[in-house]
């Protein structure tokens, strides 16, 4: 069986193919690249519409799981991880846990050589239950609550990234006058990067960080630099989401590298780590950018130590905070068709899914390619709008998408690069639960993340 190149923002080596488990004499086939070039890496197509992901039928997972369902190809998760340590083979590699994180995930991460940024007391207690190290834990966020610093010092998180002047002081009274803490500064570097304004968030004019124009990460550095028992490791930044260009994050080198020389000035400190987030760009549908991860390794490491060299600074440890990057191409969310409805102005292919297990659509405007699975069509493409089952007019999980003309009832449509941002933002949206999520590997499929149910809903509702 033949395996699509991995669609990563660099070139890399795809995992071993799957065995095949088609049945004797029935080959799979990979179908043309531009058509699965934003699906899983070990995605292969055999005849009459069958698709494959992990060796495993798309078809035969929603019969066995039901639908809505999410399909996870694990080879996919441990070659992204794998290709972002060979990119950057120095620094330390922290995947963002936001974007989706369940026990086995967590397990395949920490297998993989990755550290884990956080950004709750949850997803902390999550990683460090599941075994996590959590001296290889980063915790952030815009503001941190009184729960998430307690779990952060009690469990022993690696770093806590500090993000507003009022935690200096609530992190270094938690810590005590025994304990001692490494912290990092989130600056803001006045760079306006990524997809949609409301995923940029190293500019001035949102809630992140602390600016270097204004002062207020220098005079947060110096309050931190006085208290005893905070380390303070380096500089933070995250520019924001879905960048597909490199020159943004060499911007950010050069600024954060003049304000560790400042510091250094100011106060005889030379800060060991630069901390650069993610928000690398992928595709969502085939022909879209993606930041070229190659690209990007070479041109921050050549900016670093350029822009150390002439401040006389050593060069920092690097860290860089991939999520979306590493987990949303592996995965594929598969639901059913329940009616077609026809208008003078569009034809509405309804689903048993939407706004509620992927809002992104609507909170950003993010545009897929699902496809038909399970049966060959030879009718001609129509233009649809894929939408879901919820009391909202802005349930579309696909606008103005070609599927087959007969598209009905009872077909199966599959969502590729599902795998970030969308059961992590998930919700129970008109009391509908939150679908499974299943790993497949190697022809073999495990359920991962159970069906939430409405016994999970009501055990909730305690009001009577």
């Amino acid at each position: 069986m033949t395996t699509l190149p991995l669609p990563l923002p660099a070139p890399s080596t795809a995992p071993p193919a799957a065995p095949s488990s088609a049945p004797p004499g029935v080959p799979d086939h990979p179908a043309p690249a531009d058509a699965l070039s934003v699906w899983p890496a070990t995605t292969t197509e055999r005849p009459h519409g069958q698709l494959l992901v992990g060796g495993v039928p798309l078809t035969e997972i929603a019969e066995g799981h039901g639908t809505p369902v999410y399909v996870l190809d694990e080879a996919d998760v441990r070659e992204r991880c794998r290709t972002y340590r060979t990119a950057f083979p120095d620094a330390e590699i922290h995947y963002a846990a936001k974007a989706f994180l369940c026990r086995a995930l967590a397990h395949w991460v920490e297998e993989e050589g990755l550290g884990l940024d956080v950004c709750s007391a949850g997803e902390l207690e999550l990683a460090v239950t599941t075994g996590f190290p959590p001296e290889r834990i980063l915790l952030h966020g815009n503001v941190k609550s009184p729960h998430d610093l307690e779990t952060a010092l009690r469990l022993g998180v690696g770093r806590i990234v500090i993000d507003t002047p009022a935690e200096i002081a609530r992190i270094a009274a938690a810590v005590g006058t025994e304990g001692r803490q490494k912290v990092m500064v989130r600056v803001t570097p006045g760079i306006s990067a990524g997809g949609h304004r409301k995923i940029r968030t190293g500019s001035e004019d949102q809630k992140f960080g602390l600016s270097i124009r204004d002062g207020h990460a220098q005079h947060a550095i110096a309050r931190i630099l006085d208290q005893p028992h905070l380390e303070l490791t380096g500089l933070h930044c995250h520019l924001g989401s879905q960048i597909a260009d490199v020159k943004p994050y060499l911007v950010a080198v050069r600024r954060l590298v003049g304000l560790m020389a400042r510091v250094r000035d100011a106060h005889g400190v030379t800060l060991p780590e630069l901390d650069l987030g993610g928000g690398h760009g992928i595709a969502y549908r085939p022909g879209e950018p993606a930041l070229d991860l190659t690209t990007l390794a070479r041109k921050v490491r050549a900016e670093l130590a350029e822009s150390c060299a002439a401040a006389g600074l050593p060069v920092p440890r690097l860290i860089i905070e991939p999520g979306r990057a590493v987990v949303g191409p592996a995965g594929v969310a598969v639901y059913r068709v329940l009616a077609v409805k026809r208008t003078p102005g569009r034809t509405f292919v309804a689903v048993d899914g939407g706004m509620s297990d992927n809002p992104r659509p609507a909170l950003y405007g993010v545009r897929y390619a699902p496809r038909l699975v399970g049966r060959h069509s030879a009718a001609r493409p129509e233009r649809v709008t894929v939408v879901g089952r919820h009391c909202e007019a802005g349930d579309v999980l696909a606008e103005d998408v070609p599927l087959p003309a007969d598209t009905r009832p009872g077909d199966l449509l599959a969502l590729p690069v599902a795998g970030a941002y969308h059961l992590s933002m998930a919700s129970s949206y008109n009391l509908v639960g939150r679908p499974p999520v299943v790993a497949v590997r190697a022809g073999r499929a495990r359920l991962l993340v159970r069906r939430e149910t409405l016994a999970d809903l009501r055990a909730r509702d305690v009001g009577l």
